[in-house]
């Protein structure tokens, strides 16, 4: 596609915007019948002609007139028809004024209130193409603000908005939608009494205050029932009385707005006058009304706002986003700054279009990241992530030999020693098979996960600066930020899921020089040298000693050590063994027992060990690359 629309189709307004795909600019608002906000209306006129907009709403000739349709759209069937004619008629105004041209490759992005269905935005999407037009997304209205508010230059919130939780409050004309989004996945809020609430209820106010308040009240009423068009007339004049008075309202502070209409339904005109000023102003928000079950607009809103508070799961929103001509009320603000008085509450310079611009956004970030993600799977089809893998695995063994021998010697091998010096273990070559068991029982518990998550979220800082080399051209290719392809800088090493087990960098039998060290070390404590002399005490040591140099010189060392391993070695002898000694023994063959696994891990088994490393750790790199590719199409929802 090299064009793309946003087609915000509103209850009382509307507005379309545009964006091309070759051109670095924000959506430019299209004019429909010379305004950039038209009224959402369509008459039949007498000679079966289909006009739209403001025309529509008091051209004379109209045998059939409608507006505020969309908010019926889930109850009256008809509306469907409705929404069809009116779309037709604003495609009929696209192709007249150029602004879309015949077999254009374009594609519309319509929105919908965040509540409606994937049925219900389906039926809708069909909707537009009987109507005609080129190929129709349906985009939740509530997403579309706040992709609006990430490409917005004027609130400098960017890509950051995405990594924070967002409360986005789109006040329409009918309904206020409210959406809660936290690392990219938007949640619909319930509100209370899941009212249909919108700034057409001021409208019907004002029109009501000016009724009551003129002399041909009744006669006015009757015209309205007995002519609805003429209804529809005279609240689109309050909606732009309203309008008029709150884009100054300082200025309106000392006077009054008025507009008066006359409505010819009769032999002469009946006059009826609309006024605005701060009591009006006051009532449009605070006056009960049955339509919002005898409350006030405010209360409607405060009561919803709290709802919407209590079904947020996750964490309080940081950020509030308004959206919708409405939200330009001071007071607006001020009640959603109560409800979440941490949050930082923001609109655009100008909400009527934020909808219709994120929409034209959507689109074209659409594209974009159709691109993006196809390069994305080009980079992990590759041989990049493994061989990157591969240049760091030494620098992994190492962290890991030195955060894993010292937690193995004390955990696991001096139990084991503990254990033989009571003589649960009967002889010294059965510590061959149980410190095999248990070391590998040990690598699976949390405590060894715990020990080498700081080594290996050091080691993998430095993997991912290698792989930025290869991701950050793609960011800037594609226009995306360079943290949204980092594993440093974006999601945390938790978030990432990237963990390497201690024992798949060295499975027992690769730690098998441990296990030796270990019992050589009984063995040369019980053959001679200060451990002779530490247990030679005493007329039983002395004797004991005494058999164990003459066996030495019959056998010869070697020989003696594997009598040692097979005999049943007298309790006594073995206790004698200090327990603090053997400790003390294996705190200084630590180093050496390290230098000898890495020589292992390193020439012996790399190839083994290694092609079974990076083929795991390269796998789990390349999902998160996806995953995180994933969280930039966030928008698109």
């Amino acid at each position: 596609m090299n064009t793309f629309y946003g087609f915000d189709l509103g209850d009382a307004e509307s507005a379309i915007s545009r964006i091309r795909k070759d051109e670095n600019t924000v959506p430019e608002i299209i004019p429909v019948n010379d305004v950039k906000s038209f009224v959402t209306a369509y008459a039949l006129l007498k000679d079966n002609r289909l006009i739209i907009g403001e025309g529509a709403c008091y051209s004379p000739d109209a045998n059939v007139r409608k507006d505020r349709f969309k908010s019926r759209y889930l109850t009256d069937p008809e509306a469907k028809k409705d929404i069809t004619s009116f779309a037709s008629g604003v495609l009929g105004e696209l192709y007249l004024s150029g602004a879309l041209i015949r077999g254009e490759d374009a594609c519309f992005y319509i929105g919908c209130p965040a509540g409606w269905d994937k049925t219900a935005r389906e039926e809708y999407r069909m909707l537009f193409e009987k109507a005609g037009y080129p190929p129709v997304r349906i985009i939740s209205e509530s997403r579309a603000a706040l992709v609006s508010a990430c490409q917005s230059k004027h609130l400098q919130v960017g890509y950051d908005i995405l990594n924070k939780p967002v409360l986005v409050i789109d006040i329409g004309s009918s309904t206020t939608d409210f959406a809660y989004i936290e690392g990219g996945k938007e949640v619909e809020l319930k509100t209370g009494g899941e009212v249909f609430l919108g700034g057409g209820i001021m409208d019907e106010i004002l029109l009501d205050e000016a009724i009551e308040a003129s002399s041909n009240g009744k006669k006015i009423r009757k015209i309205f029932e007995e002519n609805p068009p003429w209804y529809s007339y005279c609240d689109f004049a309050a909606r732009k009385l309203k309008e008029k008075y709150y884009s100054d309202e300082d200025y309106w502070k000392n006077d009054e707005c008025i507009q008066t209409i006359s409505i010819h339904a009769g032999m002469l005109p009946v006059k009826l006058t609309l006024r605005m000023n701060a009591k009006i102003a006051d009532l449009l928000l605070n006056k009960k009304v049955k339509r919002l079950d005898n409350r006030s607009f405010k209360q409607v809103f405060l009561a919803s706002i709290e709802q919407a508070k209590e079904n947020i799961e996750g964490r309080q929103p940081e950020l509030i986003f308004l959206t919708g001509g409405v939200s330009k009320l001071p007071a607006i603000r001020a009640w959603c700054r109560e409800a979440f008085p941490d949050a930082i509450v923001i609109t655009g310079t100008e909400p009527e279009f934020s909808v219709a611009n994120g929409l034209a956004y959507c689109g074209k970030i659409d594209d974009e990241v159709r691109e993006f993600k196809a390069e994305i799977d080009r980079l992990v089809s590759s041989s990049t992530v493994e061989r990157i893998v591969e240049n760091h695995l030494s620098e992994l063994y190492q962290n890991t030999v030195e955060s894993m021998v010292d937690p193995i010697l004390t955990n696991v091998c001096l139990p084991i020693i503990e254990r033989w010096r009571r003589g649960s273990i009967e002889r010294l070559a059965d510590i061959d098979a149980v410190m095999q068991t248990e070391i590998d029982q040990y690598l699976h518990t949390d405590e060894a996960r715990t020990l080498l998550a700081k080594p290996v979220a050091s080691w993998l800082k430095n993997v991912s600066y290698e792989l930025e080399d290869y991701t950050m051209p793609i960011c800037v290719k594609h226009n995306v930020p360079y943290g949204a392809l980092s594993l440093n800088t974006y999601l945390s090493l938790s978030d990432i899921e990237i963990k390497v087990e201690a024992r798949n960098v060295f499975a027992v039998k690769e730690i098998t020089w441990l296990i030796d060290t270990t019992v050589s070390l009984i063995v040369g404590l019980l053959c001679g040298g200060s451990g002779i002399a530490m247990i030679a005490n005493g007329l039983p040591g002395i004797l004991a000693g005494a058999v164990i140099s003459l066996l030495i010189l019959a056998l010869g060392k070697e020989k003696m050590q594997e009598v040692l391993l097979n005999s049943r070695i007298p309790h006594p002898l073995r206790k004698a063994l200090p327990k603090s000694y053997l400790k003390a023994r294996l705190d200084v063959v630590s180093s050496e027992v390290k230098d000898n696994i890495l020589k292992l891990l390193e020439e012996e088994k790399n190839e083994e060990i290694s092609e079974r490393l990076v083929k795991e750790i390269s796998s789990q790199i390349e999902t998160c690359l996806i995953k995180m590719a994933e969280v930039v199409e966030i928008p698109l929802g």
